[in-house]
């Protein structure tokens, strides 16, 4: 593959992809560690899981603008450090039971991760041609694919045979090597220093407020860019309910007893249609622009998600999950290889910063009401009834926006070429 000829995108993939499986390792262990000591309680699931999306609402004003003015590299560098040592707080803190405690020190590893997001991909858009935008989306999904094969199940055996310390461990080591592969990556001052040198004593909150709202400016003058972010507070909802609403309808409705296996499974059936739909995104979207890939893969997964919350085979329901993986995948790709192409590389991170929060909120808030309505006041079967026609009301706003929005842009952009625009 040609991205890989270039040795400063094959370090940065390796740090992302190192970086992420321990991650998915942690994660996944200190679910089944919560859902083991405290069944009685899902809702400690649910507060995990907010303690991953939550911490965005506290740095968001600040984790793009960083990324704009400072260098980059070394945020992104210092970022996977400092997790790292947080992480063996994270280990004395499990070893004592101190659960609060824990919470909190996964509420600060996630506000630390916020600020390698922007940065990592500025990073990424600076050393990449337009061209290869969708080719390193693609690449992306499969990994997240990868990671769904394996994630779940490497998390169950590190959980099982070395226990909760042990899968954190593995979750530190994995930040330590992402730090160090990124140390030693090269990149153009222009890439790591878009803007010029700039000092953190210079940015004061003023200035980082300004700046901050700079960004929001730049997608308010693209009326494409601007349609297509308005609906990612509606995917924050949904990534919220669904970060843990399959293991609880393995825990509490499809398989009590196993459901360690059977989530297992689960995520590798969801791996491989990521795969498959991995594989052939760039072919649907040559063929049938991004607009069309958009639009009909959340119309799809919409009435996907009608089916899973009627299901009561798990066979049945894990093969619905394996087609719904390889819809949601070419939509992945399009939001990946669509954004890059439509910011300026100087103002990436501060779009980015606005991306984030506007998941983050939908995210925190449905994990919120999950962990206090469920099981309660509302059942699996609401669950994704709600999640489905949340997909569907966004796959009805793009498809009445979209299209007309992106004729007009591509108008503008043949009449000035020199526009950044996203290419059909």
């Amino acid at each position: 593959m040609q991205l890989f000829k270039n040795m400063t995108f094959t370090k940065m993939f390796l740090a992302n992809f190192t970086s992420q499986l321990g991650t998915v390792v942690g994660n996944m262990a200190f679910v089944f560690y919560l859902l083991d000591h405290f069944s009685s309680q899902p809702s400690y699931a649910s507060i995990a899981e907010l303690m991953y999306s939550l911490p965005t609402l506290a740095v968001f004003l600040f984790v793009g603008v960083l990324a704009d003015k400072l260098d980059r590299k070394r945020i992104a560098m210092n970022s996977d450090w400092i997790r790292a040592g947080l992480t063996v707080i994270l280990l004395l803190v499990l070893h004592q039971g101190w659960i609060a405690a824990a919470f909190a020190i996964l509420f600060l590893r996630s506000a630390v991760s916020k600020f390698f997001a922007p940065a990592e991909t500025s990073l990424l858009q600076g050393i990449m041609k337009e061209d290869q935008y969708v080719q390193a989306a693609g690449l992306n999904q499969s990994i997240m694919g990868i990671f769904m094969l394996f994630g779940t199940g490497l998390g169950s055996i590190a959980y099982n045979y070395l226990g909760i310390e042990g899968a954190i461990i593995i979750d530190g080591a994995s930040f330590l090597i992402s730090g160090m592969l990124i140390a030693r990556c090269r990149f153009e001052p222009e890439v790591r220093l878009p803007n010029g040198p700039a000092k953190l004593k210079d940015l004061h909150i003023r200035v980082i407020a300004q700046e901050f709202w700079q960004g929001f400016k730049y997608i308010r003058a693209n009326k494409l860019l601007l349609a297509i972010i308005s609906g990612f507070l509606v995917f924050g909802v949904i990534n919220g309910v669904f970060s843990v609403l399959p293991i609880f309808t393995m825990r509490y409705k499809l398989s009590p007893e196993h459901y360690q296996t059977y989530s297992a499974l689960l995520t590798v059936f969801l791996g491989i249609g990521f795969l498959i739909g991995s594989s052939i995104a760039a072919v649907l979207i040559q063929k049938f622009s991004k607009v069309t890939v958009l639009i009909s893969g959340l119309i799809l997964s919409a009435l996907l998600t009608f089916l899973l919350g009627m299901m009561d085979g798990i066979w049945i329901y894990m093969a619905l999950v394996l087609i719904t993986g390889l819809i949601l995948a070419p939509v992945n790709v399009v939001f990946g290889g669509w954004l890059p192409e439509l910011v300026d590389p100087s103002s990436m991170g501060r779009v980015s910063a606005w991306i984030d929060p506007l998941m983050m909120l939908g995210q925190s808030v449905s994990l919120g009401l999950v962990a206090v309505a469920f099981p309660q006041y509302v059942t699996i079967e609401s669950l994704y009834m709600v999640l489905g026609f949340c997909i569907l009301a966004v796959s009805l706003y793009y498809w009445v926006i979209l299209p007309s929005l992106n004729r007009k842009y591509q108008l503008s952009r043949s009449e000035s070429p020199g526009i950044s625009a996203a290419a059909e």
